[in-house]
């Protein structure tokens, strides 16, 4: 099997005007032009707001361009929604699903996040589920049963490595500094491979992201660790010498 290419993405989160996010995006898309060839792709995933100009600014580059979410529909009375048909629109190719912080503040479900997953797919975008567990499931011994469910219920039918990957973010190493050690992660991240049999036709080829306070300082240690084929980054993401230091730690 060819080696799973690196995939360094970008979790803008609820951050970034209209300039900040066109300097950020042109800053990267012009070092990856300038760099030629490079072990990883580069995906950012700006606010909704932002799609259509950072999509835009980056389309004759080599930097893609993500969402943070999408609705399992196509249109219809949903206020505040945006479709995946929509995000296809503004130039996305991936769409990020499940993030804990989706799951913890709007009450998502796996079985919402694998709906959401699947009209993805329909419309031909690249569908980044998230798992990971709390410090208090970690603590009792759960997380891999957390994540074993969450992989489970999340997953849609016709999920392929083409079309899905997964991103690994322990809840408690998200924003807080806290990062899990690169045994912790060699782990899970194995544990994560293991229960993608069965789920998915070629499970030995979906990249598998590590996130939780990625930085420049730990990127290498952690890119460097089995079954981590890329790195989901929040706030280093924003900085671009921080993101472009983190994607090229990887070898």
């Amino acid at each position: 099997m060819a080696a799973r290419r690196k995939l360094i993405a970008g979790n803008w989160k609820m951050n970034g005007l209209k300039a900040d996010g066109l300097a950020l995006a042109s800053d990267l898309a012009g070092r990856l032009k300038g760099a030629g060839a490079v072990p990883f792709d580069m995906l950012v995933c700006p606010p909704f707001p932002l799609l259509f100009p950072v999509g835009e600014a980056i389309k004759d580059s080599p930097l893609a361009l993500g969402a943070q979410d999408c609705h399992a529909k196509k249109s219809g009375a949903h206020t505040g929604d945006v479709s995946p048909v929509m995000l296809v629109d503004a130039g996305c190719r991936f769409v990020i699903l499940g993030h804990s912080e989706r799951r913890a503040d709007h009450g998502e479900s796996d079985a919402q996040i694998a709906a959401k997953a699947a009209a993805a797919h329909a419309e031909g975008l690249v569908a980044i589920i998230c798992v990971g567990e709390t410090e208090a499931q970690r603590d009792a011994g759960q997380a891999n049963a957390v994540v074993s469910t969450q992989l489970a219920g999340s997953i849609p039918q016709g999920a392929t490595a083409a079309n899905t990957v997964i991103a690994y973010e322990p809840v408690w190493a998200i924003g807080t500094g806290k990062t899990a050690t690169p045994a912790d992660v060699r782990d899970m991240h194995a544990h994560i491979r293991a229960e993608l049999a069965g789920k998915i036709a070629d499970p030995d080829a979906v990249r598998i992201l590590y996130g939780g306070s990625v930085k420049p300082d730990n990127a290498a240690e952690l890119m460097a660790v089995d079954n981590v084929d890329g790195a989901l980054v929040g706030g280093a993401s924003l900085k671009a010498n921080d993101f472009w230091a983190i994607g090229t730690s990887c070898r």
